[in-house]
């Protein structure tokens, strides 16, 4: 009797409920290379998104939420086959990033292929939701036209006359086009476009080009600088002392390191994307409770960007009570609002783009302060701003 029960025994434990199956999310993203910090800032964020989005258990009705990092370098080739091996070999059900718009754009016929979501945080560049998407790219990352559009705001007037300076790939390229778009009907001018390659650290020639094309203009002139990355050039622009040519400098928001440029340019104005101080929500005040708590330092600019698409995979997963059937999560996520450190968002049925608040700031400086410290003028909210659509869904 004693041996029949040990194997009844043995196997009923047989028959315990299995453990249950993870939800593996791929983060993609360029740890190395010149975009480095926004990577590793991204990485915190979507940590923090999915900690905070569950409380803190890392889980989904039970099932473990695990991360897979793979670092695409900056190469989109290398990013279009670490996404095709987190599909194909790790079975990763969702995948978040890249950092790159270029590295972006090669990594969205992975996803089609696969039939699988990626949700793009934080490139940029409007053809990631606009020619080159596909309905398994979601956005939680603003696009060049919202960049555009806020700036523009902000800038145009009557008599002003701008040149750009941007660098010459699809996030420089296509924030200028939206950028230019955006001016219409402002009563502001675009007299130049400058693209420089992306490695530029001598910035001689491309002011000088700028410098004249504007030394025939009369009425408000303004440089607006548009770029990602290292070898950020206002610092080096601003001591060419371009207003002698009366000319001022101006540009969209950045990570708190690049804006120790702009202490030099008290009140510039521009928008952005996030400033720590700026949104007033519980979401936001976690994050930067939090952050402060573990790094000593505020969140910045791509921490708020990873945590906001950390938390729209929850909110989609717990829509679709923990299916990562690609088809249950576009249903879900089409439209979806969600409470992100800047507020809510919407993604867009139309194209899938995340439909958030900017914010128009002025630079403001104080001496204990490493930074320019952009301070709000006023907030564009969603119904604000009229975002193009620029797919052909």
């Amino acid at each position: 009797m004693k041996l029949i029960s040990a194997v009844i025994a043995t196997a009923l434990l047989g028959m315990a409920a299995p453990a249950l199956a993870e939800i593996r999310i791929a983060h993609v993203y360029d740890r190395t290379g010149a975009l480095e910090a926004y990577a590793a800032q991204s990485h915190v964020g979507l940590m923090m998104g999915l900690e905070y989005a569950t409380d803190g258990t890392m889980e989904i009705d039970g099932q473990p939420l695990v991360v897979i990092e793979k670092d695409s370098q900056l190469r989109p080739d290398l990013g279009r086959a670490l996404l095709a091996e987190a599909f194909g070999d790790d079975d990763a059900h969702i995948a978040v990033g890249p950092t790159s718009s270029g590295v972006a754009l090669a990594m969205l016929p992975v996803a089609e292929e696969f039939e699988r979501i990626l949700i793009v945080e934080p490139a940029v560049a409007d053809s990631i939701t606009g020619s080159d998407w596909n309905r398994y790219i979601f956005r939680t990352g603003r696009n060049s036209s919202q960049d555009a559009i806020s700036n523009a705001v902000a800038l145009g007037r009557e008599d002003m006359f701008i040149a750009t300076l941007a660098q010459d790939y699809a996030f420089g390229r296509d924030g200028v086009a939206a950028f230019r778009e955006a001016l219409d009907g402002t009563g502001a001018t675009l007299v130049h476009e400058e693209y420089v390659p992306t490695d530029t650290t001598d910035f001689t020639a491309a002011a000088e080009r700028i410098f004249n094309a504007m030394a025939g203009v009369e009425g408000e002139k303004r440089l607006f600088v548009i770029w990602a990355g290292g070898n950020n050039p206002m610092n080096r622009i601003q001591a060419m002392d371009p207003s002698r040519h009366g000319i001022e400098l101006a540009s969209g928001g950045n990570i708190l390191a690049a804006m120790g440029a702009y202490r030099d340019m008290p009140g510039m104005e521009g928008a952005t994307y996030y400033y720590y101080e700026i949104p007033q929500n519980p979401v936001n005040d976690w994050l930067v409770e939090q952050h402060f708590e573990r790094f000593g330092t505020p969140p910045d600019f791509f921490t708020a960007g990873g945590m906001a698409a950390g938390l729209a995979v929850v909110e989609a997963l717990r829509r679709t009570g923990g299916s990562t059937d690609a088809e249950d999560l576009i249903e879900a996520m089409e439209g979806m609002e969600w409470e992100t450190p800047k507020g809510t968002m919407r993604f867009r049925a139309e194209d899938h783009q995340a439909l958030q608040e900017m914010y128009h700031f002025r630079i403001r400086v104080e001496d204990d302060v490493a930074w320019g410290i952009p301070e709000l003028v006023r907030v564009l909210g969603i119904d604000d701003m009229d975002i193009p659509v620029r797919n052909e869904r």
